[in-house]
């Protein structure tokens, strides 16, 4: 019996970035979704089907952190990513939950180590 491929939710507004981790993962065997905010159409929704998220802690209007914070238990597993670590996003995101936080740049492996690790450590 084959397994059905996970479901990664991304929500980044850099498009490059969001293609480039759109084709790690699909190469990977997931399947992908993303969206440039927090607010556009479909991503609540979308989020709290998914096996896991990554979300970029900085966007424009709601915060990675605040869009994660807001999401109905049980939420799904997340990997925020930022290019501002600072002690001020470190407790926004462990306030908010996160399994893992990466900052960019960052390699694919890291990634996609820190996916599998969220995705094992849910039920």
């Amino acid at each position: 019996m084959n397994a059905e491929p996970l479901s990664i939710v991304i929500i980044e507004d850099d498009t490059g970035l969001c293609r480039a981790i759109e084709r790690l993962f699909r190469h990977s065997g997931f399947v992908t979704r993303s969206f440039q905010s927090a607010e556009e159409a479909g991503a609540y929704d979308c989020a709290l089907a998914a096996r896991c998220l990554i979300v970029d802690v900085q966007l424009p209007g709601t915060s990675g952190p605040a869009f994660y914070e807001a999401l109905q238990s049980p939420r799904p597993p997340v990997v925020f990513i930022t290019a501002y670590d600072a002690p001020v996003t470190r407790q926004a995101v462990a306030r908010a939950g996160q399994h893992a936080l990466l900052t960019k740049p960052f390699l694919g492996a890291a990634l996609l180590d820190a996916v599998g690790e969220a995705t094992r450590s849910q039920p």
